[in-house]
């Protein structure tokens, strides 16, 4: 499997189109958000949008976002038929070894104890977001 790794300027039309299509299955879709993913932070030169694919299908993408003293994950989505194969967990390894941090992230509530495989603490009380609850979590380096 190969990971890629690569800033919005460097995506072509067709990987852009894919990553939104994944993200909007998955979160405007599959867990009934109504929100914009689209929100400004995907073209920011600081940014890097990393995805694994398999016959040209992206199957899982997140994006690392840079807010200056932090680094922070965002939009982490693996299609459905592929969750529960290590892609996701491929993805935040390979980000976390090629970018320095600390790192901060609103994790799914329920899935604090994944990020916490990967030395993230919930650093905050839990909080609602589009209907879903959601912790603040960080990792030092």
């Amino acid at each position: 499997m190969t990971v890629h790794d690569a800033s919005f300027h460097e995506l072509s039309g067709t990987q852009v189109y894919a990553i939104l299509r994944l993200r909007s299955e998955v979160f405007v879709v599959e867990q009934a958000c109504v929100y914009l993913d689209p929100d400004g932070r995907d073209i920011e030169s600081g940014t890097r949008h990393i995805w694994t694919e398999r016959g040209g299908t992206i199957e899982a993408c997140l994006r690392v976002l840079d807010d200056g003293d932090v680094r922070r994950f965002g939009r982490v989505a693996t299609r459905g038929s592929a969750r529960g194969t290590g892609l996701a967990a491929t993805l935040i390894e390979h980000a976390l070894a090629t970018t320095v941090g600390p790192w901060v992230l609103d994790a799914q509530a329920h899935l604090a104890g994944w990020y916490e495989r990967f030395g993230f603490a919930v650093t905050g009380a839990e909080f609602d977001e589009d209907g879903i609850a959601h912790v603040p979590m960080r990792r030092a380096n």
